[in-house]
């Protein structure tokens, strides 16, 4: 990987998560709870506060919990909820360190189709059927990781030309749009909700 994204909306940032496959995936975990552009910040803080230039999963996994949901919390906080997200980094970087000897990358890495790429994501800690689908999206649309059938093992979420999630933020217009998709989806579903009582 090494390839340029925008979804920090940093410079710095943005760097990182377009080099490093562990990264990508903490920002994908972080992002719940707190605007897009925080979640995929938070991968270069947590590096910057371990005083390394990248994430790796043997370093964190070992980490005093107590002392790395510190570090998540110093200000400007990680996250909203830094002590159970630190909680949830720490859990995704054992089992890296389990299943792919720590290596982000291998979850994907020569993986014969999009279903069983899903099947990886789905696996790892934190990450639900929908957070795996639009990490698979972003791997589809802009890290170069388009295994046979991966739009389809994404859902809606593949569709070419559509502003659903982060997997289709190249820039500030995108992001505005991916903003103003989900505000809408906010609604209906209040709508619905509001209809169903």
């Amino acid at each position: 990987m090494d390839v340029t994204l925008h979804l920090a909306q940093e410079p710095e940032a943005d760097e990182l998560l377009g080099r490093s496959p562990l990264a990508a995936l903490v920002g994908m975990l972080l992002d719940q709870q707190v605007p897009m552009e925080w979640a995929f910040k938070g991968p270069r803080t947590i590096a910057d506060r371990l005083g390394a230039d990248d994430l790796d999963a043997h370093d964190i996994a070992v980490q005093d919990p107590e002392v790395f949901s510190a570090l998540l919390a110093q200000k400007p906080a990680v996250h909203r909820y830094p002590g159970s997200m630190a909680k949830r980094v720490q859990q995704l970087c054992q089992y890296l360190v389990d299943h792919y000897d720590g290596n982000a990358e291998l979850v994907w890495k020569g993986v014969p189709d999009g279903r069983e790429l899903l099947r990886r994501l789905e696996g790892l800690p934190g990450f639900g059927k929908q957070k795996a689908q639009i990490f698979l999206a972003l791997l589809g649309k802009q890290l170069g990781v388009a295994p046979k059938g991966w739009r389809e093992a994404a859902g809606a979420y593949g569709e070419r030309r559509s502003f659903r999630s982060v997997a289709d933020i190249t820039g500030p217009e995108s992001l505005a749009k991916v903003r103003a998709h989900k505000q809408e989806m906010k609604a209906a579903a209040k709508a619905a909700k509001a209809a169903g009582k």
